[in-house]
């Protein structure tokens, strides 16, 4: 049985308003362009300051949808045992939001001030360590989690599949948090491949286990 919206749900939806907050507040003072892009090189990319709309308004979407699909997940009954993880990863994510809205608008008065490509990897690099400590919580469903033929077949492959996810994105977070203090060009290179293994390693063991299963089952 679903329960009625947490504190954990509502804090959330607020958060998810915050950074078309920023935008609005600050939207009058912008130049015609703003930075919307950083390449390897440290060079930037401007775009039109509407675009900042789209930037800040995304997370009002998310926040609409996150709490429709564990009621529409025909396996909607597994989200009783991993709800609080479900609204925390929420939460995560519009904080994450809320930091990208920020260094924009900050590049935007003050170019230079923020180290784009470190900042950007150190976030993305702790969303790594927080999503790894919580994956092991989530419970087969289809809409989150390591999805594949195997995991929503098997709910015993899907546990050791998430087990062994949130061990890999931890290690892959830690890897490129250090990572952050190489040059742009081979941190790019290391945040990439551990991030490719982070995600890949799981679903290929997730396969094996569950041809194991069916071997054993027969």
């Amino acid at each position: 049985m679903m329960k009625k919206f947490s504190k954990m749900q509502v804090f959330a939806w607020i958060l998810a308003f915050v950074p078309l907050v920023m935008v609005a507040v600050v939207y009058g003072k912008l130049p015609d362009q703003v930075p919307t892009h950083w390449d390897l090189d440290g060079n930037v990319t401007y775009g039109a300051k509407s675009t900042l709309w789209m930037l800040g308004g995304i997370t009002v979407p998310f926040a609409v949808l996150f709490p429709i699909l564990p009621r529409i997940d025909p396996r909607r009954k597994n989200y009783d045992k991993f709800f609080s993880s479900y609204d925390l990863f929420q939460v995560i994510m519009m904080l994450f939001m809320i930091g990208m809205t920020g260094i924009t608008i900050v590049e935007t008065f003050h170019p230079g001030t923020v180290n784009v490509g470190t900042v950007v990897t150190g976030l993305v690099s702790l969303l790594f360590v927080v999503l790894g400590n919580m994956l092991p919580k989530f419970r087969q469903n289809y809409f989150s989690g390591l999805k594949n033929p195997w995991t929503l077949a098997s709910e015993t492959v899907w546990v050791k599949t998430h087990r062994l996810g949130g061990k890999t994105l931890f290690a892959a977070g830690i890897i490129g948090l250090f990572s952050c203090f190489l040059p742009e060009k081979p941190r790019f290179a290391v945040f990439f491949c551990v991030l490719i293994a982070a995600v890949l390693i799981p679903n290929i063991m997730s396969y094996i286990w569950y041809r194991r299963e069916q071997g054993e089952a027969k």
